[in-house]
This record gives C-alpha cells, structure tokens and sequence, in this order.
C-alpha cells in the first residue's frame, strides 16, 4: 500500500477522534461533567461515546438576569427588540 495512503486512512480518522476528544475535554466541565471520563469515552468508543457525551450532557440554562437583550421597555414586552448600534435608523416596515 502507498504510505500516502495509508497515512491517509490512519491519519483521518485518528484526527477526528483526537478532535472529539479535544472539544469533550473542554466542553465537559461548563456541563458539570467528569472532564477525563467523558474524554476516554469518546476517545476509545469512535463516535457512539461522542454522541453520548453530546445526548448525555445537560442544556445549560438560561439567565434572563445575564442576558444583555432582555430588559424591560415596551418594544421588548411587544415581541421587538433593536439592538444599541441600530437605534435611530429608519425601520424598513410601515
């Protein structure tokens, strides 16, 4: 077999699993979830231990509090929000 070749379908392979485990091993601790565990899982279980850190980890939540966007005022209670570098432009709509 060419060495190309076969670099080729090592290497691929290999780099996906080493990027799975690469966004597992950063990812896992803003979900509260065990960082090396979760990385072998989806080191040496090639994609099914990916996609069961990815079904298994939690939603993270929503603050309204930290949400620069939702303040109160009456565009934002009627459904329209315009963000700070759109004010005063002329809307589009009637």
């Amino acid at each position: 077999m060419e060495p190309l070749v076969a670099a080729i379908l090592v290497g691929v392979p290999l780099a996906w699993l080493v990027g799975f485990a690469a966004y597992v091993f950063v990812d896992a601790p803003r979900h509260g979830m065990n960082r090396r565990k979760w990385t072998a899982i989806a080191f040496f279980v090639p994609l099914f231990g990916f996609l069961a850190y990815v079904f298994e980890r939690g939603e993270l939540d929503y603050d309204p509090d930290d949400d620069p966007y939702a303040g109160g005022g009456d565009q934002r209670e009627a459904g329209f929000a315009v963000h700070e570098s759109r004010r005063g432009e002329k809307p589009l709509g009637p």
